[in-house]
This record gives C-alpha cells, structure tokens and sequence, in this order.
C-alpha cells in the first residue's frame, strides 16, 4: 500500500502516487474539507515509517507492471496525512531520484519551522504548500491544526522555505463557502502568496467528500472573485474545478489498485469502474470490498464514491 496509480493529476499529469505514512490517518492539520476525513492521529513529531529503501523497492515494482502509456510524469508523496512527518523523507526522494523520474511533495508546510524538513524538500523537483487564509482565527477554523503549531512561525517558515527552494514552488489555496472566502480574506490570503512567490497559485474548491459533510464550494461568482484578486496581485493563477479524469495506471491487481488508490484519493464510480475494466477484473470485486468493509461508499454532489474504510 506505498505506491498507487499512476492517476491523473490536474497539476502534475500522470502522478504515481507514495503514500508514506502507513495507517490510518496521522497528520498536523484536520482540514474540514479533507479527502482522507478526519484526523486519527494529529502529530507533530517526525518519526520513523518505512525504511527508505521499502519505498524505493515498492515503488520500482510498481513500475515494472506498468505499461508504457501509463508511466508517471512525476513520482509524487501525497499521504495519508502529512508526508513531511516521515523523518526518512529526505532519503526516500534521494533514492527514488536513481530512478529518472521526477520527484513531487504535496504537503500543508505546518513543518517548515523544521530544518530538516527544508533539508528534505529541497531534493524534490516540484513542492507544493498549502496557503489556505492569512488569518491566524480562520487557519484554524479551516486548518484545524495541533494545538501547538503557531499560525506566525507557520508564516515565517513559508517565506524562510520559498527564499531557500530552487525547485518549483507551487502554492494550493482551497476555497470552502463561507469559511476564507470573504473579498477581505482573498485580498489578504493573495498578499501572502505573493510573497511565497510561486511559479503557480492554486485555487481548488472541494470536489470529493469532505471531512465535514457541510463544506461546499463557493459560487462562480467568488470563485471569479478570488482569481482575479489573486491577479491582481501579479500571481499566475490557475484554477482547479474540475475532475481529472479516469484514466487511471493499473497493475492487472485489481484488489491492490483499489485498496491502495482509495487509502488517499477517493475513486468516483465511472473512474472504478475503468480501472476493473482495465485490471480485467468484474463487479464482484468491488462488491466484495465494500461487503467486507475494506471500502465503503459514498454520495457526494450526486456522484458516487469509494473511499477507504479503516477498522479501528
């Protein structure tokens, strides 16, 4: 369950994905619109997951089954919860850079106050970090962070972060109505990541079940608001609205494909029922995970989903 996909990404292509923390959910932050749900476990102490060379070997497997068309364009740490509390972080991307291919982190920067992790991040080719608000009552509103992180030394490590990165910089701004969408949030939100200076801002909107079944997207109107705020503040924004798509990577292992997809990235059913086709597998199958409670299923927008289902 380290590796998953490829999947289409709206910012990355094809993106195999490595899901580095191992159970259920671990993480700094519980944001209200999170895919994965609630937070099991908040942390904010690094420690020790997979051995970097199970990632690396994992990972190499999972590309030897795939089929050309379906090589990722990025190997990308998108976890369940905060990749950057894996304190073998840093040795896993030098070891996965062996493989030609590279190397994307999606994390919530709640741990850039740390050294090491800036020291990690910067092997990676392509970082993305969250800048939801600029609003220390609102972060944690919509953030829900641990209780001992601190909404100004999160601030400050940002800038600390972007000033020492030679990558690409990303930044991902969720929009959840009535929450940080305010024109005087936008503006003062903008404010901050222009000063991260990414190569891109993000603007996405919920479009998979939330952790808080009430989060909702804000209307076109807002939406438009927001980019053209963040325009004006001379960033090159781009928005993400939409589905990906279903054209998935598959291993011919249907259950594994499932299972591992859904622990982070919960699968819509046209997108299911490609991959069975793919991994020449039938309905049965997935009926069978969800009879036996390894997933369940899920109405979000009027679209059914498959998320993964924990057994506490």
């Amino acid at each position: 369950m380290i590796s998953f996909g490829p999947i289409p990404s709206r910012r990355l292509g094809k993106s195999l994905g490595i899901n580095n923390i191992p159970s259920q959910k671990i993480c700094s932050y519980s944001c209200i619109y999170c895919q994965v749900g609630n937070t099991k476990k908040y942390s904010i102490s690094r420690t020790s997951y997979y051995e970097p060379i199970v990632i690396y070997n994992e990972v190499q497997k999972h590309l030897e089954k795939l089929k050309e068309l379906d090589k990722p364009d990025y190997l990308t740490f998108v976890s369940n919860g905060e990749p950057t509390l894996d304190i073998n972080l840093g040795k896993a991307i030098s070891l996965l850079k062996t493989l030609s291919i590279p190397i994307a982190v999606i994390t919530n920067a709640s741990l850039l106050n740390l050294q090491q992790v800036r020291d990690d991040l910067r092997l990676a080719d392509w970082v993305s970090v969250k800048i939801d608000v600029n609003d220390e009552k609102i972060w944690k509103k919509i953030n829900r962070p641990h209780a001992l992180l601190n909404f100004s030394k999160y601030v400050e490590s940002l800038l600390q972060f972007s000033s020492e990165y030679k990558g690409k910089l990303v930044t991902e701004t969720m929009l959840v109505k009535g929450v940080n969408d305010t024109p005087e949030l936008l503006h003062k939100t903008a404010e901050l990541v222009s000063s991260v200076n990414p190569s891109i801002a993000y603007i996405s909107i919920p479009t998979r079940p939330p952790a808080i079944s009430t989060v909702t997207a804000p209307n076109e109107n807002i939406i438009n608001d927001g980019y053209q705020i963040f325009i004006e503040n001379n960033l090159n924004t781009e928005l993400i609205l939409g589905f990906e798509g279903t054209n998935t990577g598959f291993t011919g292992n249907a259950i594994e494909d499932i299972i591992n997809i859904c622990t982070v990235h919960p699968i819509r059913e046209d997108t299911m029922m490609e991959l069975l086709k793919k991994d020449d597998a039938g309905i049965d199958v997935l009926d069978s995970l969800v009879y036996n409670q390894y997933v369940k299923k899920i109405n979000y927008k009027s679209e059914t989903f498959y998320l993964r289902k924990f057994h506490v």
